[in-house]
C-alpha cells in the first residue's frame, strides 16, 4: 500500500511539473528587417509577389513549360520524397508522450550440476535435475515530460518537417524562374538569328554591288575582301546561334523532365512587352513570403528546441515501469490463472551527477549553435533584401539602356539606308557602307540582349520577393 502511495505521489509531481520550462526561447531578430528597399521608386505596400504565377507570367508557351516542370522535374520529385520522410518522423514524434509497451514470451531450461547447491536443492525439493521456467508478460515504461523535453522534441520535428516544405517551395520558385528565363533566352536567340540572316542578305547585296564596281574598275580587290569579311561575320553568327539554341532547348527539356528535344514557341521577343515599374512592397512582406527566410526562421525554432532538450537532460527524470503476465516452472501450469499471474510496478527519479561534463557541454554547444542560427537568419534576410534591391535597380537602369539602345538602332538603321543610297550614287565609299552595316548588326543584337535582360530581371524580382509558389 505504501508503494502505491509513492507512485501516486510521483505521478502528481509529474503532473504539476509537466508545464515547467527550463529554457527561454530566443525570438526572431526583427531588427534584421529594414523598413524599405533601396532602389524602390515609391513606398507601395503592394508587391508583385502577391500575384498568382499565371497572372505574372502570361505567355502560354511559358505557362505550359512551367506546368510540365512542376510535375516532372526530378529535383522537385526528390524534394517531395524528403517531405514525406520528414512527415513520418513528425508523426512519430507526436507519440512521444505515450508509454512504451512490449510483450515478451520466454521459455528456458537449466540443468545445474548435481554437486552444486542449485542441483542438490532442485533434486531434493523438485525431484528433477532440470529447472524450467516459462514466462509470458507485458512490459510498460513511461517517462514524465517534466521539463518539456518531449515537447521540444516534437517542436523540433515539426520545424524540420516545415523546413522540407519550404525547401520544396524554394526549389519550385527557382525552377519557375529558370524555365521563364530560359524561354526568354530562346526568344532572344531567335531574334538575333533573324537579325543575322537579314544582315547576311544585306551583306550579299552590298557584295554584289562592290563586285560590279570592281568589274568596272571603280574599286580594288581590297573592297571585295572587306565586304566578304563583313558577310562572314553575319554568316558565322548563324551556326553560333544554332548551337546556343540547341543547348538552351536541351536545358529546358531537362528542367521539364523530358529528353532533349525542340521547344515549341509561338511568340517572339518583339511581341512581349517588358515591364517597366514593378512594386516590391515592404521588406517585412518579403520576409514572410520567401521560402529561404522562412527556413532560416524554422532553423531558429529547432535551435531553441535543442537548447531546451539539452537543458532538460541536466534535470531529474521521472520514469515508471511495470511488468505483468504469467510465470510458471512447469509448462502444464503456465496458463493456470490466477496462480501463475505476477506483477511488478516501480517508479524512480534519476538525477545526473557526474557525466564527465558531457551534458553540460552539449547544452553549451546548443546555445552556441543557436547564436550561429540567429546570425545566419540575419545574413539570409540581408542577402534577400540585397537581391530585391539589385533587381529593382536593374529594372530601372535596363529601361534607360533600352530606350538609348532603341534610339541607336533607329539611327543606325537610317544610316545604313542612307549609306547604301549614297554608295549606289557614288557619293559614299564601300567602307562607310560596311561600317554602317556592322554597327547596325551589333546594335540590333545588343537591343535583343537588353530586352531579354529586362524580362529576366522582372522574373528574378518576382522570385526574390517570394513569388512563384504553386500549391501542388
Amino acid at each position: 500500500m505504501k508503494t502505491h502511495k509513492t507512485i501516486i505521489y510521483l505521478l502528481i509531481f509529474a503532473a504539476l511539473a509537466a508545464g515547467c520550462k527550463v529554457s527561454k526561447d530566443v525570438p526572431v531578430p526583427t531588427t534584421a528587417i529594414p523598413d524599405t528597399f533601396r532602389g524602390a521608386e515609391s513606398e507601395d505596400s503592394s508587391s508583385i509577389a502577391a500575384l498568382p504565377l499565371k497572372q505574372f507570367i502570361m505567355e502560354p508557351d511559358i505557362q505550359r513549360l512551367i506546368d510540365t516542370a512542376l510535375i516532372r522535374n526530378y529535383d522537385l520529385q526528390l524534394a517531395l520524397k524528403n517531405i514525406e520522410a520528414s512527415e513520418l518522423l513528425f508523426k512519430q514524434s507526436r507519440l512521444g508522450n505515450l508509454p512504451v509497451l512490449n510483450m515478451q514470451i520466454t521459455a528456458s531450461s537449466n540443468r545445474p550440476s548435481d554437486n552444486s547447491l542449485s542441483g542438490l536443492s532442485t533434486s531434493q525439493f523438485l525431484g528433477t535435475s532440470h529447472i524450467e521456467d516459462f514466462n509470458a508478460g507485458l512490459g510498460f515504461s513511461w517517462e514524465a515530460d517534466i521539463w518539456r523535453k518531449i515537447k521540444n522534441q516534437q517542436k523540433s520535428a515539426l520545424a524540420g518537417y516545415l523546413q522540407t516544405r519550404e525547401a520544396r517551395k524554394a526549389l519550385q520558385t527557382r525552377i519557375v524562374a529558370n524555365v521563364a528565363q530560359g524561354f526568354y533566352q530562346l526568344l532572344m536567340m531567335d531574334a538575333q538569328m533573324n537579325v543575322a540572316k537579314r544582315n547576311l542578305q544585306l551583306s550579299d547585296s552590298t557584295l554584289r554591288i562592290i563586285k560590279m564596281q570592281y568589274d568596272a574598275g571603280q574599286v580594288t580587290s581590297l573592297a571585295i575582301q572587306q565586304a566578304e569579311a563583313q558577310q562572314l561575320v553575319s554568316a558565322q553568327l548563324i551556326p553560333q546561334l544554332e548551337q546556343a539554341i540547341t543547348i538552351q532547348e536541351n536545358a529546358l527539356s531537362v528542367l521539364t523532365g523530358k529528353l532533349p528535344s525542340a521547344i515549341e514557341r509561338q511568340t517572339s521577343l518583339n511581341n512581349i512587352i517588358a515591364p517597366v515599374k514593378l512594386p516590391g512592397g515592404f521588406p517585412a512582406a518579403m520576409v514572410s513570403a520567401r521560402p529561404d527566410v522562412k527556413r532560416a526562421e524554422l532553423e531558429l525554432d529547432i535551435a531553441n528546441a535543442t537548447v531546451g532538450i539539452t537543458k532538460a537532460d541536466l534535470y531529474p527524470t521521472l520514469s515508471i515501469t511495470a511488468n505483468g503476465g504469467l510465470n510458471a516452472f512447469k509448462a502444464s501450469n503456465w496458463f493456470k490463472v490466477p496462480a501463475s499471474l505476477f506483477g511488478v510496478v516501480s517508479g524512480g527519479i534519476t538525477q545526473p551527477i557526474f557525466q564527465r561534463r558531457q551534458l553540460k557541454t552539449q547544452y553549451e554547444l546548443a546555445k552556441l549553435d543557436r547564436e550561429r542560427v540567429v546570425i545566419q537568419f540575419r545574413q539570409t534576410v540581408l542577402n534577400a533584401t540585397a537581391e530585391v534591391s539589385d533587381e529593382l535597380t536593374r529594372i530601372q537602369k535596363l529601361q534607360q539602356q533600352y530606350e538609348i539602345s532603341s534610339r541607336r538602332v533607329r539611327t543606325l538603321q537610317q544610316a545604313v539606308a542612307n549609306a547604301n543610297l549614297l554608295f549606289k550614287n557614288g557619293m559614299a565609299t564601300y567602307l562607310e557602307v560596311i561600317t554602317a552595316q556592322s554597327n547596325f548588326l551589333q546594335s540590333e543584337l545588343a537591343l535583343a540582349e537588353i530586352k531579354t535582360s529586362q524580362l529576366i530581371a522582372a522574373v528574378e524580382l518576382y522570385r526574390a520577393l517570394g513569388g512563384g509558389v504553386v500549391e501542388l
